[in-house]
């Protein structure tokens, strides 16, 4: 592989980091083209979406000017996959093929399989029913929990969902590595949402690579992946996302492309990638056992970034200034390092609250503790 590498996706800061930081050179096409994305990448192309209207240009040139030949994708192709198609056919994919992302994204195939498999997921339905409580409508094509919602009678269902049975529990995943028949964990994670209101219940909104569960549910989600890993030809860095409740774990969804949970850990999980999808599997991962988290940042309100405004230290995802934030547009994100998740979510508290007072005067709602 050349030194120069694409990433694209919703934001590419994440993965331009890993790259530099294994000696590549990170080439980004993303909707975001933060400061701290722009200023570690040798070029950032922004664009308002991962359409092909606005993707192809945008690739095309890049392509031509730093002769590039292969990419690794991110986040926000769920809602594009043409433009995830577009790619395949253009430069050579570090990461799941197309076709396997798509059968991922077939929810009707995709629990299907489960049950084949014998594998739990909570009871889903692909028509609309007279239910009575305690359901959920999703859509077909989302990620991070956008456009999830309490089913009501009076849902406008013109749209591409389906419907799934809520369970209240603990939300978890599993970062694990691929190379096409076997999996090589490389930890579980606790995730929560923003829970604001109505409309951002089950956006995500943060996770910490700590998990409290016992070692027998993790090894029940060991055994789900040696199922799922050859059935879907899983290659390099992906999550598995999962509920835990009622002493049960069910499954959520796959995210075939390399996840948030990633940054949590210090192992250059960049380079793995890169094995694993050439069929290079490292066995025994020896990951620090320090905790970390990441959180988003959303806008309670619309705002402008202050010019010259001083970031606090663990902030990343940093717009420019003059920036207009939306409300419940993401504003940035942090991360927290600490020796244990009372510590993190301390100092996350701490770095959310500095940043707020400084951008709005107004001290934040809904810390998470």
């Amino acid at each position: 592989m050349q030194q120069k590498l694409l990433i694209v996706g919703q934001s590419g800061r994440m993965l331009a980091y890993a790259a530099k930081r294994i000696g590549l050179d990170p080439i980004v096409i993303d909707v975001f083209a933060d400061n701290d994305t722009k200023s570690c990448a040798l070029e950032c192309w922004q664009i308002p979406e991962l359409s092909r209207y606005y993707l192809i240009p945008a690739l095309n040139f890049l392509v031509a000017r730093h002769s590039i030949t292969h990419v690794i994708y991110g986040s926000g192709f769920e809602q594009y996959p043409d433009s995830l198609c577009y790619l395949a056919e253009k430069l050579v994919i570090i990461g799941n093929k197309y076709e396997n992302f798509i059968l991922l994204q077939q929810k009707i195939t995709f629990f299907s399989t489960l049950g084949v498999l014998e594998i739990p997921y909570p009871e889903v339905s692909f028509r609309q029913l007279e239910f009575t409580d305690d359901w959920l409508i999703k859509p077909m094509n989302g990620y991070g929990g956008l456009g999830i919602k309490r089913f009501q009678r009076a849902c406008n269902t013109d749209q591409y969902v389906y419907w799934q049975k809520f369970l209240a529990g603990s939300q978890h995943s599993v970062l694990f590595l691929a190379d096409g028949q076997r999996a090589e964990v490389v930890g579980f994670n606790t995730q929560w949402t923003l829970n604001s209101n109505e409309n951002t219940e089950f956006i995500f909104s943060g996770i910490i690579n700590s998990c409290d569960l016992r070692d027998e549910y993790k090894q029940n989600v060991i055994g789900w992946l040696e199922k799922l890993v050859p059935e879907y030809g899983l290659l390099g860095l992906n999550s598995l996302d999962f509920i835990h409740a009622d002493g049960c774990n069910y499954v959520l969804e796959i995210n075939p492309r390399p996840p948030a949970s990633m940054q949590l850990y210090d192992a250059e999980l960049l380079s793995r990638h890169i094995q694993a999808c050439n069929g290079k599997l490292t066995a025994n991962l020896h990951i620090q056992t320090r905790i970390a988290a990441y959180q988003v940042i959303y806008a309670e309100h619309d705002l402008n970034i202050p010019k010259q405004f001083c970031w606090p230290e663990g902030v990343m995802d940093m717009p420019e200034a003059g920036a207009l934030i939306r409300k419940g547009q993401p504003i940035c994100s942090i991360i927290a390092r600490e020796k244990s998740p009372q510590l993190v979510f301390a100092q996350l508290a701490i770095i959310q609250q500095q940043l707020i007072e400084n951008l709005t005067g107004i001290k934040p709602h809904g810390i998470h503790s």
